[in-house]
């Protein structure tokens, strides 16, 4: 029987042993922490976004250039593939705004508790508490892993430890010394999906407030590069929210290279100039007599009237119909396009997923296997697959998970 010893219990981990097990090998789960799976406990607001039911040509798009590697996982196993199996244990999901599949009871812990009872029912074992020190490694193939003192024999090794977001659920990137200490080359690594910082001091007045319709275009030394729509947050120190988790990881790449950040935000993006013009001449003509403090606050959330005031140099007591050409011009403006310079980004303990990782070229994307040593796999977020928010990441740590376990365990059988 082929004795299969993965590293890491989260959801890569438990996925690849699982399968693993159910393809006839023994299986050992060498986990640090003495609780498996703690991140994905939390992942989703703890609600745990699974996976997405878009077409794989538009999932595969989210993950950019390293789309290309996870299409063989993905056709191993996808979106339909994951929902039945979560179906087939008891677990029904829900498909909510954007394609986004929850379980349906929001219960991200008890997903957890399904993978392990599933790995408990296909006879893993599980050990807790086990920092992997050490790949064992013999012409050029995996022998076991060292734990301190103790070694474990294997004829496969699979490598699930995650990245280092979230460091205080265990991923602190020990995977990537293991991989680093069999040969492979580990990319930059850089934390996405995480909220950006800015000393701008209109910032603080906003602090807590949440837009849930507003268009946010971003700027990199002056070019516009991107543009997203949705939900943003002001953070007190910065922005945050889906569409900036998204525009994150560029976000964090162009200030690493030293060139300057701004985020444009339009805050009426159903109206274009005209219509703009319109709504605003209607406004200052029905509450003329209205100081334009109390206008404004029937265009704009409270927290915002006052940089609006501030930055358009109108008079908060000013009456609406006393604005002349050139202020209504600089209002819309400023309604259409809010400039925030951008200086920094949150650290890993508050980013989502780790960007970069090992690279992909040395994995054999059929198998997840080495193309260096052979025996060893990886499988989750150690690898170079970073794509935005909306379950895809989810979604890529089990799909390879899967991949890994099934080929370790020697199996070609379909999902």
């Amino acid at each position: 029987m082929t004795r299969v010893v993965v590293v890491g219990g989260g959801a890569a981990g438990l996925m690849a042993a699982g399968r693993a097990a159910e393809c006839g090998a023994e299986v050992v789960i060498v986990e640090k922490m003495a609780t498996p799976a703690r991140k994905l406990r939390i992942t989703g607001k703890g609600r745990c976004n699974l996976t997405n039911i878009a077409e794989v040509t538009d999932f595969l798009h989210h993950f950019g250039r390293s789309g290309l590697f996870l299409r063989q996982a993905f056709g191993r196993f996808f979106s339909a593939d994951l929902i039945d199996f979560f179906t087939r244990h008891g677990c029904a999901t829900v498909v909510e705004r954007g394609g986004r599949v929850f379980p349906a009871d929001g219960d991200a812990p008890a997903v957890a508790r399904l993978l392990l009872d599933w790995n408990d029912r296909s006879g893993v074992v599980v050990r807790t508490g086990s920092p992997v020190k050490k790949l064992l490694v013999s012409g050029g193939r995996v022998t076991g892993v060292a734990l301190g003192g103790e070694r474990i024999e294997a004829d496969r090794v699979i490598v699930a430890t995650g990245g280092k977001s979230y460091p205080r659920t265990g991923s602190t990137g020990d995977g990537y010394q293991l991989a680093r200490s069999a040969g492979h080359t580990v990319t930059p690594l850089r934390p996405a999906l995480v909220p950006v910082t800015s000393h701008d001091h209109r910032l603080a007045d906003a602090a807590g407030l949440t837009l849930k319709n507003v268009k946010a275009r971003l700027y990199i030394d002056g070019k516009r590069r991107r543009d997203e729509f949705g939900e943003l947050s002001f953070t007190g120190d910065g922005l945050g929210g889906p569409i900036i988790l998204t525009m994150s990881a560029q976000i964090v790449d162009a200030l690493r290279a030293g060139s300057k950040v701004v985020v444009g935000l339009d805050l009426k993006p159903a109206l274009d100039e005209a219509k703009l013009e319109a709504r605003l001449l209607r406004d200052l003509e029905s509450r003329g007599a209205e100081p334009m403090a109390s206008i404004l606050r029937g265009m704009l959330p409270r927290e915002l009237v006052r940089p609006c005031l501030e930055e358009t140099g109108l008079d908060p007591a000013g009456r609406g119909n006393e604005l002349r050409v050139e202020q209504r011009r600089k209002l819309r403006r400023w309604l259409k396009d809010v400039r925030v310079t951008v200086d920094g980004h949150a650290p890993f303990a508050d980013a989502i997923v780790t960007s970069g990782g090992i690279a992909t070229r040395e994995i054999d994307p059929r198998t997840m296997q080495s193309r260096l040593i052979e025996g060893l796999y990886f499988a989750g977020e150690l690898l170079d697959i970073q794509a935005d928010t909306g379950g895809y990441n989810l979604q890529a740590a089990f799909s390879t998970g899967w991949v890994a376990g099934e080929a370790a365990a020697g199996s070609t059988d379909s999902p």
